[in-house]
């Protein structure tokens, strides 16, 4: 079957231009040019990635990003922007982007990070109710929750994919590189930059248990550590 991209563009030109490129590929393109529109088509037929631009009238690329975030946390979403702080790149991710790209951009460049995703999606495995205990913390990967003493705390899709990973791999030193290919479908110096900052994250809101910690193997990757772990 054709996987479906939904592209939501408000640039209509620039709509027809990358919808004709994804068809031509083999895959299904579903337009939409707005917030809105993107959201109800989403909602009605779903999709296999989502393409968005960021500024759009109405509902704009994140508000409409944050609504399907609470549909599904697995569906990748890549953003399409003129605007490339990094407290917007930043923002974008803590949305629960998987990618993002600057424009103007290359046509092939966009269909490699579609492919790249795509490919890490049907890779990734279909864990239903993952439920792992960091040390006095009961990690709901699923939900994206973290519960301590029956309080729970939501973090980032990022967040809780990258934790889902390190608590995979607890006490191993998981390679930097293999994190970001998982998280976000190719490992880039700018993501080697965001993943720093949300291991910072995932310290700070794990930081109740001084048991637990999270060590910088410099050069090759993270460690999730527990001391005094009961079994």
């Amino acid at each position: 079957m054709k996987a479906k991209i939904l592209l939501v563009e408000d640039e209509r030109d620039l709509s027809m231009i990358i919808c004709d490129t994804l068809r031509q590929q083999g895959y299904e393109a579903v337009p939409a040019f707005d917030g809105v529109d993107g959201l109800d088509k989403y909602r009605a037929e779903e999709a296999d990635v989502i393409i968005a631009d960021v500024m759009m009238p109405g509902l704009d690329g994140f508000a409409m990003a944050r609504e399907i975030r609470r549909i599904s946390d697995s569906v990748p979403i890549i953003f399409l922007t003129a605007k490339s702080t990094i407290d917007d790149v930043e923002k974008g991710f803590d949305i629960g982007a998987n990618d993002y790209l600057k424009k103007p951009f290359e046509l092939r460049e966009l269909l490699a990070r579609v492919k790249g995703l795509l490919r890490n999606k049907a890779q990734r495995p279909c864990n239903e109710n993952a439920v792992h205990q960091i040390g006095k913390y009961t990690f709901d990967a699923t939900n994206q929750l973290l519960i301590l003493n029956g309080k729970e705390a939501a973090i980032s899709n990022i967040e809780a994919r990258i934790l889902e990973k390190l608590a995979a791999n607890t006490g191993k030193t998981v390679d930097a590189s293999e994190m970001m290919i998982a998280v976000w479908g190719r490992d880039e110096i700018s993501n080697r930059n965001s993943l720093h900052g949300y291991i910072h994250k995932l310290r700070r809101a794990l930081r109740h248990d001084p048991n637990i910690s999270i060590i910088n193997q410099r050069g090759f990757g993270y460690t999730l550590a527990i001391k005094h772990q009961q079994l």
